[in-house]
């Protein structure tokens, strides 16, 4: 599964990176801010199967991946972890997974020996949809490093597809996304256009303008996903290219 003409969209760009999670993250510093750590709640919460994976890639269980996920958070969430934080921390991503090792690697025999989550609210995770997840597509061939990336690309495109989905329900045109939908995934030249038209009762010329469309703002969309988890909007195109990449192999 990779997106198809995932390059820059023309006209000038949007200035949707100064107010982004994870600049508001990263700006708190040492200082946390009310607004910082909702704001890396919010990341955890969006981003945490991706760890799950990786666990369960180590070879834990179901009960102790959750477990071990979990704990992680709660002490992630409950220490200030920003003030661990420094200039080159400018992707969430990198910054996730090195906590987790850090944790894994020297917290978890302390976290395991009190009760889960050492009475800290916990975050409310779909444990039984993750393990679903996680069985019906295995990679048994991956590193638990290659699992979580292509867990967190996985993650970042049924976002972006879930927003394009709300913005096409909002416009009274979910019948018009849900026929579309797959020709996200297609190159311009595999795209059945007549068939879409038929589908659709419009004439082939306008299901093209549709689909064009569609592909715009879907990459539109990516890259202000991918923007929110990043300091600085240069890095959207590499990380672009180094999740997508997590789709080869």
């Amino acid at each position: 599964m990779t997106p198809a003409d995932s390059t820059h969209p023309t006209g000038p760009p949007r200035d949707y990176f100064a107010t982004t999670r994870w600049t508001v993250v990263l700006a708190a510093g040492s200082r946390s801010t009310p607004n910082a750590n909702v704001a890396l709640e919010e990341l955890c919460r969006t981003y945490w199967y991706p760890l799950y994976a990786y666990v369960r890639r180590h070879g834990h269980s179901k009960e102790d991946a959750e477990d071990l996920t979990q704990s992680f958070f709660a002490r992630f969430l409950q220490k200030n972890y920003l003030e661990k934080l420094q200039a080159d921390h400018g992707k969430f991503r990198a910054f996730l997974l090195a906590s987790l090792k850090h944790f894994l690697a020297n917290e978890w025999d302390r976290a395991r020996r009190q009760k889960r989550g050492g009475g800290v609210p916990l975050l409310s995770l779909d444990w039984q949809g993750a393990d679903t997840r996680y069985q019906i597509d295995p990679a048994d061939h991956l590193s638990p490093d290659k699992i979580y990336d292509r867990a967190w690309a996985v993650t970042l495109l049924e976002r972006v597809i879930a927003r394009l989905r709300k913005e096409n329900a909002a416009d009274g045109k979910t019948a018009l996304f849900e026929r579309l939908k797959p020709f996200l995934m297609l190159g311009r030249s595999d795209i059945p256009y007549a068939q879409a038209a038929a589908g659709l009762a419009m004439t082939e010329g306008a299901a093209r303008v549709a689909v064009h469309r569609l592909r715009r703002r879907y990459r539109e969309l990516l890259r202000e996903e991918i923007g929110q988890t990043l300091s600085d909007p240069a890095q959207v195109d590499e990380e672009m290219r180094a999740l997508f990449s997590a789709f080869a192999g």
